[in-house]
């Protein structure tokens, strides 16, 4: 590298190809200057004198622009907040890990600490992988409580449910039941602690008992990284009927709100407004009546809220799918 000053800037050129690698324009005029480049050619030293009684100036600048590194999109949290009864009303949480590096997580159950009427008492939580096997699963968090600790995820209240665990490439599911079969507002929650590994979290998604009032669906998720990503967001009611889901609901509508509670987007049947982009995607709903819609989200918090059309009831599924995962 070599380094030309000229007026109030400085002309870095490669020595070898004599291309011009950056130009540093300075808030002031230089005086009296030496300009020096260090060994690696990394940075420019710029020593200037105003005379013999002032001590000497030194600034540094680097000789290249700096890029910024684009961090990996990604998907680092996610959390639904739902009615969580017997049978097959429990809360169901599914995710899905691209990629081929192992993956650390945070799973957890919550229930005492909401603000809310009617919380779950006492959740338990499981996780189970894509052949249905157990995994992991956990009462109280303080049975493991040196590695919930140092996660820095631990609940505020003993009776919830924290699983940390490292997973590999794979389906997995969390189901959130209450201890006794008792019933109760619950959330589940997954936290990625390792966003800047080569496996992704492609897929996340929440099934549950859509009601009214508080007890609609209430899904939560964090686009991490520091560049837009690419997701669809679906609300999956009438084809579960297809998978042996009983009461299924029978037209979800779906809203998106960013961190600020500000609507972003909503959709009744997914046919309204986005037919062509959904279905080049490949997550077109298999239901004219179920939501869909796919949207660019700067790096923050997001809220997707699923209820049902005039009030309905039933058994829904909200989904967010990370398309940059790969």
């Amino acid at each position: 590298m070599r380094a030309l000053r000229v007026k109030n800037r400085i002309l870095v050129f490669d020595a070898k190809s004599s291309q011009l690698t950056r130009t540093i324009t300075l808030s002031e005029t230089l005086g009296s200057s030496r300009l020096v480049v260090d060994s690696t050619n990394s940075y420019v030293f710029v020593v200037t004198s105003n005379g013999f009684t002032s001590f000497p100036d030194l600034k540094v600048y680097p000789t290249r622009t700096q890029a910024v590194t684009p961090l990996p999109r990604s998907l680092l949290n996610v959390s639904t907040r739902l009615q969580t009864e017997g049978s097959d009303n429990v809360l169901i949480g599914g995710f899905i890990i691209t990629g081929l590096a192992p993956k650390k997580l945070v799973v957890r159950a919550i229930g005492p600490a909401l603000p809310l009427p009617g919380k779950l008492a006492d959740p338990v939580l499981e996780l189970r992988d894509g052949t249905g096997a157990l995994v992991a699963q956990n009462d109280n968090w303080n049975a493991h409580r040196a590695d919930i600790l140092t996660t820095g995820l631990a609940p505020t209240n003993e009776h919830e449910a924290a699983i940390a665990v490292t997973l590999q490439p794979d389906h997995y599911t969390a189901v959130v039941r209450g201890v006794s079969d008792s019933k109760g507002i619950a959330l589940v929650e997954a936290y990625d602690l390792s966003s800047d590994s080569d496996s992704k979290l492609a897929n996340i998604s929440t099934r549950g008992k859509v009601e009214t009032g508080d007890n609609v669906m209430i899904g939560g998720f964090i686009v991490g990284g520091n560049q837009p990503t690419n997701v669809v967001v679906r609300a999956i009611g009438p084809s579960l009927t297809n998978f042996g889901v009983a009461g299924s609901l029978a037209d979800p509508m779906l809203e998106v709100h960013d961190g600020n509670g500000v609507l972003l987007a909503q959709d009744d049947d997914w046919r309204m407004y986005q037919e062509q982009q959904l279905t080049q995607t490949g997550l077109a709903p298999s239901d004219d009546r179920e939501s869909a819609m796919l949207l660019l989200l700067q790096p923050g918090a997001y809220t997707a809220i699923v209820r049902g059309k005039n009030n309905g009831t039933g058994v829904g599924l909200v989904e967010v799918y990370n398309l940059d995962a790969n």
